[in-house]
């Protein structure tokens, strides 16, 4: 993150604003993945994402806007669902966004093609969710198969992102044939590696054990030597070790605003919903931010303790402007 991003991140939380925002734009998705968190039961206020009305056309557009003009996120992460369901919609709203100054992420399994004008706008970053190798991937996410995934990012510069599960890691060198592959395609910029967060008392094939963790990390570590596509700094996979208490002591969950795709349901207590389980979170994005709150300023001050105070002065100042 850039110095100016820093100080206009800091001047949000210091006004009481969460800088970051996600909005799930759609409930549909042509994919049925096990272990997707958005059709979880209870992921919205106890109930799941295929349950929501959600809104299109214009309606959506112009609700979209509203809500980035109400909270003037730096950033938003465009979700769902499936954004390219929406992909008419979203075409509309990237020139807009940006016109705005706002930082795009669209997350998509690219079951479709890509549309072409998206090349062209400058702060988007476009990430392909990939569950795992072609023959694991394949069975998982149809139609989002690895051959559509190839053709449909032809003439885009994306990053790939794959969460690592139980059973990717009990077989040997499975993530290095993963981030070998991608890495030899032109149109992938980065790679990013999360591990599957269950919620509590969950159980299933997708949750890594302590030890598969451990090794998940120490394999990360060493590709990250080999291949410069995989963009996972040595700080960010340290985390995946002590990944936040809580969803109050996880900076990400506390940053960022999710509203689901009736554009009014909020997601709590971060974009998992439900009740995740933090003593193994894996979101990269967790994983990024506290490694950002545990860099060292000097006189042993962390910027995470400059964080939670601005956050009390935020909120603070917020009271006392709802009081007035």
């Amino acid at each position: 993150m850039k110095t100016n991003e820093v100080i206009q991140a800091w001047k949000s939380i210091l006004s009481g604003r969460r800088p970051s925002l996600a909005i799930e734009i759609t409930r549909e998705c042509p994919l049925r993945c096990a272990g997707c968190y958005a059709y979880e039961d209870g992921h919205v206020g106890g109930i799941n994402l295929r349950q929501l009305q959600d809104k299109r056309g214009d309606e959506l557009i112009q609700g979209v806007l509203a809500l980035v003009d109400e909270c003037q996120p730096l950033h938003l992460s465009i979700v769902g669902g499936d954004p390219l369901v929406r992909y008419r919609e979203v075409t509309a709203l990237l020139p807009q966004l940006n016109a705005r100054g706002i930082y795009v992420q669209v997350v998509t399994s690219a079951f479709r093609q890509i549309p072409p004008e998206w090349a062209r706008i400058d702060r988007l970053n476009i990430v392909v969710s990939i569950d795992g190798q072609q023959p694991e991937h394949d069975q998982r996410r149809k139609p989002a198969t690895y051959a559509r995934i190839l053709e449909n990012i032809r003439g885009h510069q994306v990053t790939v992102h794959c969460t690592i599960t139980g059973q990717m890691m009990k077989r040997q060198n499975y993530l290095q044939e993963f981030v070998e592959f991608w890495s030899e395609k032109p149109e992938i910029k980065k790679i990013w590696m999360s591990m599957f967060t269950p919620q509590v008392g969950a159980t299933g094939q997708e949750i890594l054990t302590r030890e598969e963790r451990v090794e998940a990390a120490e394999e990360l570590f060493r590709l990250r030597q080999i291949y410069p596509k995989l963009d996972m700094p040595e700080s960010v996979i340290r985390e995946f070790m002590r990944p936040p208490e809580s969803p109050e002591k996880c900076i990400f969950a506390q940053t960022t605003h999710t509203i689901s795709a009736d554009l009014k349901s909020k997601i709590t207590p971060c974009q998992f919903g439900g009740n995740p389980d933090c003593s193994q979170c894996g979101c990269i994005a967790s994983m990024g931010l506290a490694a950002v709150g545990n860099y060292k300023l000097g006189l042993g001050v962390t910027a995470g303790a400059v964080y939670r105070a601005s956050t009390s002065i935020g909120n603070a100042l917020q009271r006392r402007k709802r009081a007035a």
